[in-house]
């Protein structure tokens, strides 16, 4: 008899560097059958943070993906409901004897992965789930003394050290059903069907845009000039593949494999050390995973005792300024405007933001990251919400209390202000020295419609170090 085995499909949406798809196809053999299913979870899509743009970009991932499992001859399969519920109601109907899914570290996750789990082997259908969000497992990493780690460097040197796998070879045929009547499953639903709108340009989803834009990244200049590139938000010094991450229509293997590659083409220190770079980049990524999986309480709050009942002032008219862009200084609302028309921000320009809302605005830095987490493409729990707490002084860094002062990041990082003006057009006219100084003149900001600063950098800042050692020290 020949076997029938699923692939659930979560944040893995592609054939190639998939170890599930790959595992069940080698299970089941070439005479079994393997299906891949996808279930639009109505927890997720109405937790209040879900927008329109990210469920537009996963569509089109979903799409692209059930073509290519068409193409070589099987289905992707999608349902609407409870995951457990669905997956065991597919898994009855055509008589599987296997499922088979790659792991994810968030908390929600975990708990609803393991009851999956049980619930399927109750009804005799064996489960098996890979390491696939990452290079190396949460839990594979630790310290000497066998702790899970708390800082970044120390955890890239081991990270460092440790083999990375080797890819997985896209499937070159598959085996379906041969009817698919009478299944419980739907059509890929529309982005309306769902109840959602979408109002801006996404760039291009699916697993052939991600290898697009990583050969493109690693094959030119792009990852041999990163370290300097990456930091300034008007050039395009980055890999841009970090919502094809979010969905996995890229598989982190082959990531590494294509950075290893472009390592050994390298022919001077500098553009070694780009690639070293990006490298330590992904690592900051499995370090965020780490933590959270290990200390899953991040999720909901600070990880720093002291921070836990910080005196935030959160003003809902400065957060909403914040959010729109009109705080007054131009590289904060430069930034702004990109992640509301864009669904994306550069990495430099998110640091820059968070530290305005958290030690200039003094709101907290849930707030921010809720709102990250509607409006991001990439928006992801591990790095969002390490990045934020990062930002909030309220993390792991060993060096916690960091303010960024957003007229010296302009300068440093947009000195000719081209990144503030192609989202600011309303500043062009302004000097550089007006633009990049913090404080635009009154009467230039009036002719201009642009708000003044909403608070003083300088005076915030030394409020909040005392609200800061205040808490550190009661």
């Amino acid at each position: 008899m020949n076997e029938k085995a699923l692939v659930w499909h979560r944040r893995d949406l592609r054939i190639d560097d998939n170890p599930a798809l790959s595992e069940a196809i080698a299970h089941v053999g070439e005479q079994g059958v393997v299906l891949g299913i996808f279930v639009f979870d109505p927890d997720i899509l109405d937790d209040g943070v879900t927008e329109g743009s990210k469920v537009d970009f996963m569509l089109g991932c979903l799409r692209e993906l059930q073509a290519n499992y068409r193409r070589l001859g099987s289905d992707l399969l999608f349902m609407h409901g409870q995951p457990i519920t669905s997956i065991c109601e597919l898994a009855t109907s055509v008589s599987a004897s296997h499922l088979f899914f790659n792991q994810d570290v968030e908390p929600f996750a975990i708990e609803r992965d393991r009851e999956a789990t049980l619930a399927l082997q109750k009804l005799g259908i064996k489960v098996q789930s890979f390491i696939d969000i990452g290079l190396i497992a949460p839990d594979a990493i630790a310290t000497q003394a066998g702790e899970p780690y708390k800082v970044y460097t120390p955890f890239w040197r081991n990270w460092q050290s440790k083999p990375k796998p080797k890819p997985f070879d896209a499937p070159k045929k598959l085996t379906g059903l041969a009817s698919y009547e009478n299944l419980p499953t739907i059509s890929l639903p529309s982005l309306r069907e769902l109840g959602f709108i979408n109002d801006i340009n996404l760039p291009k989803s699916g697993e052939a845009a991600a290898l697009e834009l990583l050969i493109s990244f690693c094959d030119r200049e792009g990852i041999l000039g990163y370290k300097t590139e990456r930091d300034l938000p008007a050039h395009t010094g980055t890999s841009a593949l970090s919502p094809h991450l979010r969905f996995g229509t890229v598989g982190i293997r082959r990531v590494w494999q294509y950075a290893i590659a472009a390592e050994q083409r390298s022919r001077s220190e500098e553009e070694s050390t780009g690639i070293t770079t990006w490298q330590q980049e992904l690592a900051w990524r499995e370090f965020y995973q780490h933590v959270l999986f290990y200390f899953p309480k991040l999720a909901t709050g600070a990880y720093r005792p002291q921070m836990q009942n910080f005196p935030w002032e959160d003003d809902q008219e400065n957060f909403v300024a914040w959010c729109e862009g009109r705080t007054g200084y131009p590289i904060v609302d430069a930034a702004m405007r990109q992640l509301n028309q864009t669904g994306w921000m550069h990495n430099r320009c998110r640091m820059i933001v968070a530290s305005f809302l958290t030690k200039d605005l003094m709101i907290n830095w849930q707030w921010g990251e809720k709102y990250f987490m509607q409006k991001l493409l990439d928006g992801d729990l591990t790095a969002n919400n390490g990045g934020w707490q990062w930002s909030a002084s309220s993390g792991m860094d060993p060096k916690p209390l960091r303010i960024f002062n957003p007229a010296s990041q302009a300068r440093k990082y947009d000195p000719e202000g081209e990144y503030i003006l192609r989202w600011l057009p309303e500043l062009r006219g302004l000097t550089i020295a007006e633009l990049l100084s913090g404080n635009i003149p009154p009467h230039q900001c009036k002719k201009r419609d642009y708000p003044l600063p909403i608070v003083d950098h300088h005076m915030q800042q030394q409020k909040f170090k005392k609200l800061y050692q205040d808490c550190k020290n009661p």
